[in-house]
């Protein structure tokens, strides 16, 4: 029955790799299933049979789909059933999309659509690296043009060694998570966070995941020669050359100055009329080529700006590796636990950190085994960052992707939970955009972070690097910082953050055929010279170093470790005794399964009452420990003093006070807080206490002190 199904195997990573063909999905334009270890993608790609109208770009779309039944999971949503894609999923949508966007022809408007469904997952093997090459398989042995074939590879650092595709358990061992692309030739996509890594061994990484993409091309080109269909022939929309150069001829001169300024509002101002009288003037004799003329103002604007380039020139006037101006300041808002703003040019962001206990880290219902993820950062780019007028509709594909870059960025120097026990927000307000806001959000979020006196290991900064390259020539030529037009019509992006010691988080978006190794090592060179610069020169003089405690209106956060056999008795039956110290000390308690307690208030010292009370159900008094309890009871002969929930003890009218007393009235009352010295423990386990040694011990402690 099945006639064309196919098996082809190869070894990746040292370990065995299958793809089947030829089976399933017979109506896609390309099908294929990948398998690896215990995982398996399966990996459709269809195309339209005419272009779309009225549309000046390519339209692909790419999804990458998980299905929970692929780890033996039922969805815990209402409904039952998987809903809107995870933020782990659309960040591997765009890691797929960046590598193969480029390598569609350019003049094709054709609708494409790539769908990569995760069926099975082995911890061990990556189905996101699956993916890649199975959306890669599938785009060489369809009929769709596509200028591949690519292959992806992930490249670890575990214990010092380069480790390709590491497993479950040495992720867990890990200071790289790098994820190259490449095609035979060159390097199409870097993705990678990083435990403050060289630009030597980041080098060295890069390079040997490329080398392992190069015998995964040879294999998949391998199958297209064996089962690949022929490409079919597009309508091409390339733009008139005549109608060009005649656009070309009437406007040059004005577009030039237009360009020339590093305003992108006056940029603009200047723009609108060219563009309203080459209409004017065109529209009448190419009335059917409306939307080819905005391609050729366009292709007109990026002719211009790359001849700058080669020459050295920049629109704003600026060196080749000089930075647009700076600026930092913390502190910018009143009660929020820490801000940062951090301009660059005309790009600013604002972020605010936010503090909060462990228990309010994100619980993720997904494929991963992560499920829950204590520091979060969100990206917000409102329209008019940019100056437009659009309604706000959440966040898309693009913020999530700048949220989850710059979460990367700063990851390696959160303190951990043992250190510092909270949960973090961030958010980065994009206030104004003209290139690289995902870098400012970099450098924005370390400030906050700094400000709101997170422990935070080294600070971060962010910044991009530009190329230029020269049609059918090995000439390049990269800046530093580009901004909006330069990153409209360059051919890469680079963004790199980083620490004084290395490197935290790279993401490379580029244009055309790919990257050489010395274009890499040259982008990452200047990367670090001006991230380095923006540490030292800007962000380090608005503030040195992060506070010494957390912002007066962040909780407390205390923390304490408990045996796990006496968690019982401290949530206590019903959660009576949790609810009992919450309420009578303003506090939240969170007990995990390995006698982790964390204990969250606005007020310091009802937070460390809560945490004595927690630590003496926990641990049995000792004698000469000193307390601070509650009087329950009162006797002729002495007042019952509680000191934790369902511990209480005796002091006996002689252990009350410095003096004689003559009745307990009148030192104490039913409700009354005292401090309390164990003195004594039956061995019935009776509690004595005295007020009187305790006040002794404190008094003593106050004049040694002096």
């Amino acid at each position: 029955m099945f006639e064309n199904y196919k098996v082809f195997k190869t070894m990746f990573a040292g370990r065995e790799l299958t793809v089947e063909t030829g089976k399933t999905c017979e109506l896609a334009n390309g099908s294929c299933w990948v398998r690896y270890g215990g995982s398996v993608v399966m990996a459709n790609v269809t195309a339209s049979a005419k272009p779309r109208e009225g549309i000046d770009f390519f339209p692909l779309s790419v999804d990458y789909e998980e299905r929970l039944y692929a780890v033996g999971k039922i969805p815990g949503s209402f409904m039952k059933r998987e809903g809107k894609p995870s933020e782990k999923a659309i960040l591997t949508s765009r890691m797929v999309d960046r590598p193969i966007r480029p390598l569609f022809p350019k003049d094709m408007r054709n609708d494409v659509s790539v769908v990569m469904t995760v069926l099975a997952v082995d911890p061990d093997h990556s189905p996101e690296i699956m993916g890649m090459i199975a959306n890669s398989i599938a785009i060489s042995i369809s009929d769709i043009p596509w200028n591949g074939t690519i292959a992806g590879v992930s490249v670890g650092l575990v214990d010092g060694e380069i480790v390709l595709n590491p497993t479950l358990e040495q992720r867990g061992r890990n200071d790289l998570n790098l994820t190259v692309a490449g095609t035979d030739k060159k390097i199409v996509m870097i993705e990678a966070g990083a435990n403050q890594v060289d630009e030597a061994t980041m080098m060295q990484a890069i390079l040997a995941g490329q080398a392992e993409n190069e015998k995964m091309v040879a294999f998949i080109k391998d199958i297209q020669k064996q089962i690949g269909k022929p490409k079919f022939t597009f309508e091409s929309m390339e733009v008139d050359h005549d109608l060009f150069d005649a656009i070309d001829a009437f406007a040059s001169d004005r577009v030039k100055f237009a360009l020339d300024t590093n305003d992108k509002n006056i940029r603009e101002e200047r723009l609108n009329p060219i563009k309203n009288d080459i209409h004017e003037k065109f529209d009448p004799d190419y009335p059917e080529q409306i939307a080819m003329i905005d391609e050729c103002i366009y292709k007109l604007q990026k002719k211009i700006v790359r001849n700058w380039l080669y020459e050295g020139k920049r629109v704003d006037g600026r060196g080749i590796d000089e930075i647009r101006p700076l600026a930092a300041e913390v502190g910018v808002l009143p009660r929020v636990h820490g801000s940062g703003l951090f301009t660059r040019g005309q790009t600013q962001v604002l972020t605010v950190a936010t503090l909060g206990p462990v228990s309010d880290a994100q619980r993720i219902d997904g494929i991963d085994e992560d499920v829950s993820k204590r520091y979060m950062h969100h990206y917000n780019f409102p329209s008019y960052s940019v100056g437009e007028t659009k309604p706000s509709r959440g966040p898309g594909r693009r913020e999530i992707g700048h949220g989850a870059l710059a979460e990367r960025a700063l990851e390696p120097v959160i303190p951990p939970v043992e250190e510092f026990p909270y949960a973090l927000r961030l958010v980065s307000e994009v206030l104004s955009s003209n290139g690289s806001t995902s870098q400012g959000s970099i450098c924005g979020s370390t400030l906050a972070l700094m400000d709101a006196g997170v422990p935070i290991k080294a600070p971060v900064a962010g910044i991009s690097c530009g190329l230029i390259t020269k049609p059918d020539s090995d000439e390049f030529m990269t800046m530093v910082d580009i901004q909006g037009l330069e990153d409209f019509f360059g051919d890469m992006d680079f963004k790199v953050g980083g620490t004084h010691k290395g490197i935290t988080a790279i993401q490379v978006d580029i244009k055309v055929d790919g990257l050489t190794p010395a274009i890499i090592e040259e982008a990452l060179e200047k990367t670090r010279k001006a991230r380095i610069y923006i540490l030292d020169e800007i962000m380090l003089k608005a503030i040195p170093h992060y506070r010494s405690s957390v912002n007066e209106f962040a909780p407390k956060m205390m923390q304490t470790k408990i045996p796990v056999d006496k968690i019982r008795e401290v949530i206590g039956q019903g959660g009576k005794v949790i609810q009992k110290i919450s309420a009578e000390c303003e506090v939240k308690i969170d007990v995990n399964e390995d006698g982790s307690v964390f204990i969250s208030g606005v007020d310091l010292e009802k937070t460390k009452k809560a945490l004595q009370i927690v630590e003496t159900i926990a641990h049995d008094p000792e004698v000469g420990a000193i307390y601070k309890g509650k009087v329950v009871r009162l006797m002729s002969f002495g007042a019952f003093v509680e000191i934790a929930p369902g511990k209480d003890g005796l002091v006996h009218i002689s252990k009350l006070d410095k003096d004689r007393v003559e009745k307990v009235e009148d030192v104490v009352s039913i409700g009354d807080e005292i401090v309390v010295k164990v003195v004594e423990i039956d061995k019935q386990g009776r509690i004595n206490l005295s007020r009187k040694d305790a006040l002794a011990d404190i008094e003593a402690k106050k004049n040694a002190a002096k």
